[in-house]
């Protein structure tokens, strides 16, 4: 069965002047101009379109890095717990925006430990360690 472009066009749910640009650029199988009017096969009830061509991979943007997790112990509620006898989570994961709280961290991979007296990051931790995998947290019922 053929078809011509509105009628292709409601088939694939693309506007009529889409499929004019794939039709121009030789992507709709088997089809073909008479006079002004396109006409294109349907198979399976459907007209075959081939996959597009890409170009070479943009260099303006740079790929985006992944996000670092940051582990860290709180310090004053280690102290806090001393003073009060409780078991709050004394570990801190940051990973973006996230925090979470816990007693163990398990880390899979690669990591590294940092001190920074005088460029704590915020909430003022001093030393912490960073990682680019992703660490298991647990919480402990004590």
């Amino acid at each position: 069965m053929v078809v011509g472009t509105s009628e292709a066009a409601k088939i694939l749910n693309i506007s009529s002047a889409r499929l004019r640009v794939l039709l121009i650029a030789g992507r709709v199988e088997g089809a073909y101009k008479t006079g002004k009017m396109w006409l294109i096969p349907l198979f399976k009830g459907k007209p075959i379109i081939e996959k597009g061509k890409r170009g070479p991979a943009p260099r303006w943007r740079n790929p985006r890095k992944p996000a670092k997790t940051i582990i860290h112990v709180n310090t004053h509620k280690i102290q806090d717990n001393k003073k009060h006898q409780k078991k709050q989570a004394v570990i801190t994961v940051k990973k973006g925006n996230t925090n979470v709280y816990g007693h163990q961290v398990e880390i899979p991979g690669g990591c590294r430990v940092v001190y920074r007296p005088d460029n704590p990051i915020c909430g003022g931790a001093r030393v912490w360690i960073e990682t680019l995998f992703d660490v298991r947290v647990t919480c402990l019922d004590l």
